[in-house]
């Protein structure tokens, strides 16, 4: 069969655009919750911010069924994994160091997992793909100027943010499987979104009480900021593991690490520097591989 515009269109184009859209608004949203501070209040901001953009859409679309109930459940185990780790990440580490490495190492992380889970295997070509695209995004860990035996490594940053990087490994798998195994697409994108904050949340209230409202007042911003960049981000992911296969998604989505130096080199005046520019180039080769289908 020979491929009409309109079938590359869906087939390349449209899940490749919507994972860089999905890196720019997800980088936006750890930019702004980090820079706010108080890393998990700004979190549950964000997430409360994320549900009620949600609301509304739930009017429209089926309840989930049991089996569906059964697949939200265990998504929203792996989310929950995934940002305690990640508070816990960027409350010890700079984010020049835990992001790079919380983001580098999901693709590796996801396209393990997803072979078991999801009988996904990327080919020999993809693999060496993942590996450097891996390796690049790396580099964007090590600060501008400095050799690593230089530098002092702060090794509770990174062991949390190693952690997680499992935790994308895993919430990226869930969520594979759950927007394919619903009948409406948007009923699992919605349902997540609508429990996704109850984690956060209770654990905010319990450990910020007696000083909430202050918290939050300082955090407001950044978390609704955070929030509707969260929604557009992992929607449209969501949107495209129904297109892909789970780790060309992640390896995709995880560019936001340059996105991330980008803006940091913008609004925080850190250096873009020619390793990370160079590093930016052996990414996309990475990924591009990850494409290969030989």
């Amino acid at each position: 069969m020979i491929a009409t515009p309109q079938t590359l269109m869906s087939d390349t184009f449209l899940p490749v655009a919507l994972c860089l859209f999905s890196a720019l608004t997800v980088a936006l949203a750890n930019f702004v919750v980090k820079r706010g501070g108080d890393v998990l209040t700004a979190r549950m901001v964000l997430s409360i911010t994320s549900a009620l953009c949600m609301a509304p859409v739930a009017l429209f679309v089926p309840l989930p069924g049991p089996t569906l109930w059964s697949a939200i459940a265990v998504a929203i185990g792996a989310h929950w994994i995934y940002q305690f780790c990640m508070i816990r990440a960027l409350h010890r580490g700079e984010l020049s160091l835990v992001f790079p490495v919380m983001r580098g190492l999901a693709p590796m992380m996801t396209a393990i997992i997803a072979v078991f889970a999801l009988n996904e295997t990327p080919t020999p070509l993809g693999w060496f793909g993942l590996v450097l695209a891996t390796a690049a995004l790396f580099v964007f860990a090590l600060p501008q100027g400095e050799s690593l035996s230089q530098r002092k490594i702060n090794r509770s940053a990174l062991i949390w943010a190693v952690l997680t990087a499992v935790g994308v490994g895993l919430y990226s798998v869930t969520d594979a499987y759950g927007v394919r195994l619903a009948p409406v697409m948007l009923t699992f994108i919605v349902w997540l979104f609508m429990l996704d904050w109850i984690g956060t949340t209770a654990v905010t209230l319990w450990t910020r009480r007696g000083q909430l409202r202050v918290r939050v007042r300082s955090q407001l911003v950044a978390g609704i900021v955070g929030g509707v960049s969260s929604v557009l981000s992992y929607g449209s992911a969501l949107w495209a593991f129904s297109m892909t296969s789970a780790a060309t998604v992640t390896a995709l989505r995880e560019t936001s690490v340059v996105f991330g130096a980008i803006l940091g080199a913008l609004f925080l005046k850190e250096s873009f520097g020619w390793t990370r520019m160079i590093a930016a180039g052996v990414l996309a080769t990475g990924l591009l591989l990850l494409e290969v289908r030989l």
